[in-house]
């Protein structure tokens, strides 16, 4: 299998200093707290990118960072309400949060729980009409990889 598809996109323009990540919060709407902030530079700071709230807390601990695995869920939850974030449910255990906001969908490598995007469009069949009263918001497609044995 060719491993760069699983490579994780790039932001060409990822911002780089906390003034920038305490503007990017309060333009969201957020108040730019010292934990906020040093969690977008942990999230943001890097390009794009698809994260667990454990895979973030851990490098905030690295990174001694003082925040709590709560408070790490609760940011997440707080930047995807705010439209920073894009949540990606791959099963009732799983969430992954992605810095890429676009419409677009993912690859999970499942046995390295690897989630990245898929680039490029392709097609979709098409979609059962929604119940009356409702609209579609979006349609979220993550295709389940596993690697090849070669046989």
């Amino acid at each position: 299998m060719d491993t760069r598809l699983l490579a994780p996109a790039t932001n060409d323009d990822p911002v780089v200093d906390a003034g920038a990540f305490a503007a990017r919060l309060a333009a969201a709407g957020l108040r730019p707290t010292r934990q906020r902030v040093a969690l977008a530079e942990l999230l943001f700071g890097k390009g794009d990118r698809h994260v667990t709230a454990e895979k973030l807390f851990d490098e905030a601990t690295a990174a001694r960072v003082p925040v709590s695995l709560a408070t790490v869920y609760n940011t997440l939850h707080q930047f995807t309400t705010a439209g920073m974030l894009r949540e990606i449910a791959v099963d009732g255990a799983r969430v992954y949060f992605d810095t890429n906001t676009t419409d677009h969908h993912h690859f999970l490598l499942e046995d390295g729980e690897e989630l990245s995007d898929i680039s490029g469009a392709f097609a979709l069949g098409a979609l059962p009409p929604p119940p009356p009263g409702f609209k579609v918001a979006r349609v979220d497609v993550v295709v389940r990889l596993k690697r090849d044995d070669g046989g």
